[in-house]
């Protein structure tokens, strides 16, 4: 035998051995350490946690609504909800798939299209509104988690497409009479006056339902990211480039409106808080949701300044839906060690 040579080869200590060199106690038994590559997140929270959360927080605006409206804001809410339910419990049943409408998505879905619709609104044109956004915006693409758009603002964008003279037909809050007088916004824009901002802030002015009360929204809203069932960054990155814009402008010529009436008026609060922070169709990363509230608040400003619509809530969260993939491809973090395309 010669010196420095061994004659048997050295043994590779065990993963139990390693185990209790690191962590100077044994391994239990029946135990088996996987190793899998990261990242290690356990997620405890399931859809209809999400989603029936959602469902509370939207019960301000709700209460506010039928405060001020009445039984046309009760007969409008359950109208939508009804046909959401219905329309996504047919198409589930004519694609062979699982019923799910107990998950609360159809219900947050309706309950945000009746927000977004004028309290008079006939009954047969919410249906057709609801069965549009549940149908064309979401089970077409394949149900939850697979639609690239709202599905409440579509069936809103094309109830305004069909029906114009109705989705601008509104209703006085005080004597629930139909009127044909401009909201807020379309005040400033087509007549050059104002409201005063405490009952934009209350919600004694006409308008959707979910416009009636920016308290109760911002009440809604707390609960909403105070739970975490929605990233704080899109809401105040959109309402942040508003207020900020139309600031800026404001200054330049005071016809345009103070920031503290855009911030408050229009659809403003009730899509910054509870549209553009849908998960499925506004991007997953930080980055991507603050360019995505930057860029929805800067068409908003466009809209209202310079559009022909008085409020552009609906488009900005439409067109910046549309740019999500894209946002997504650009904002994605690159993996330790490997660099971008």
């Amino acid at each position: 035998m010669r010196e420095g040579k061994t004659t048997q080869k050295e043994e590779k200590p065990s993963p139990k051995k390693v185990l209790m060199r690191d962590k100077k106690t044994p391994a239990p038994e029946g135990k088996i350490l996987t190793v899998t590559a990261a990242p290690h997140i356990v997620v405890t929270r399931t859809v209809p946690d999400v989603m029936w959360g959602v469902v509370i927080s939207l019960t301000p605006v709700v209460a506010s609504s039928i405060y001020y409206f009445k039984w046309l804001a009760v007969g409008l809410i359950l109208t939508c909800l009804i046909a959401s339910l219905v329309t996504e419990a047919l198409f589930q049943l004519a694609r062979g798939k699982r019923i799910t409408i107990y998950d609360g998505s159809a219900i947050v879905a309706g309950l945000l299209m009746a927000m977004i619709l004028p309290p008079h609104l006939p009954w047969w044109a919410a249906v057709l509104g609801s069965a549009f956004a549940m149908a064309i915006g979401k089970q077409i693409f394949g149900g939850l988690g697979y639609n690239i758009f709202n599905p409440a603002l579509i069936g809103r964008a094309f109830l305004m497409t069909t029906f114009p003279v109705l989705m601008t037909t509104w209703t006085n809050p005080i004597t629930l009479d139909t009127i044909s007088g401009a909201t807020p916004l379309g005040m400033l824009k087509f007549e050059h006056q104002t409201v005063s901002l405490y009952h934009l802030f209350t919600g004694n002015v006409s308008g959707s339902l979910g416009e009636a009360s920016a308290l109760a929204i911002i009440i809604g809203g707390i609960y909403l990211l105070g739970r975490r069932y929605a990233d704080w960054r899109t809401p105040l990155s959109y309402v942040a480039t508003v207020v900020g814009l139309s600031g800026l402008f404001w200054l330049i010529n005071p016809g345009y409106g103070s920031p503290s009436f855009h911030l408050l008026a229009g659809g403003l609060m009730l899509g910054a808080i509870f549209m553009a922070t849908d998960p499925v169709t506004t991007p997953i990363t930080k980055r991507g949701r603050w360019l995505f509230g930057v860029g929805a608040g800067v068409l908003v400003v466009v809209i209202r300044l310079w559009g022909s619509y008085p409020d552009g809530v609906m488009f900005s969260i439409l067109l910046m839906n549309a740019l999500t993939p894209l946002v997504n491809r650009y904002t994605i973090p690159v993996q330790m060690g490997g660099r971008r395309k």
